[in-house]
């Protein structure tokens, strides 16, 4: 059994959800050497999330930032966790439903995802800033 674990940290970027399944994998080419395993992705943030969705059609990324910030909007006046302004709050409550971590099969040196899924990275800041990821790979 293998075990090989890795922190990566990911560029700052706006308010949304992005494809990051790329960059996840150029930073772990010892993948390719799993035949069989799985792959644990967690975030270090409580203003961010990880989610596995759509990865072809942007339009559900769109769809998907239009639908959280409908759900859980900024104006409500009750939040009195806003030192870091009116996103900040929010952004723990969205990052809470979402989830901080993924576990993806590994299969022949590769995630075994559907043809239509990529890991996004779910950014509920306006200005987040970095995020860091630790990716532990588990497999023979």
């Amino acid at each position: 059994m293998k075990i090989i674990q890795k922190e990566i940290t990911l560029a700052s970027r706006s308010r949304g959800f992005h494809l990051i399944t790329d960059e996840i994998l150029k930073a772990i080419p010892e993948i390719k050497d799993i035949k069989s395993g799985f792959a644990v992705i967690f975030i270090q943030h409580t203003s961010a999330s990880l989610s596995i969705n759509e990865n072809a059609d942007p339009t559900v990324r769109r769809d998907m930032e239009k639908f959280f910030t409908d759900v859980v909007p900024e104006e409500i006046n009750y939040y009195k966790h806003t030192q870091e302004g009116p996103d900040d709050m929010t952004a723990h409550i969205k990052a809470s439903i979402i989830g901080c971590s993924l576990t993806l099969p590994v299969t022949k040196g590769r995630f075994n995802l559907g043809i239509w899924q990529g890991i996004y990275l779910c950014e509920h800041r306006n200005r987040g800033g970095e995020r860091n990821l630790v990716i532990t790979l588990y497999g023979e």
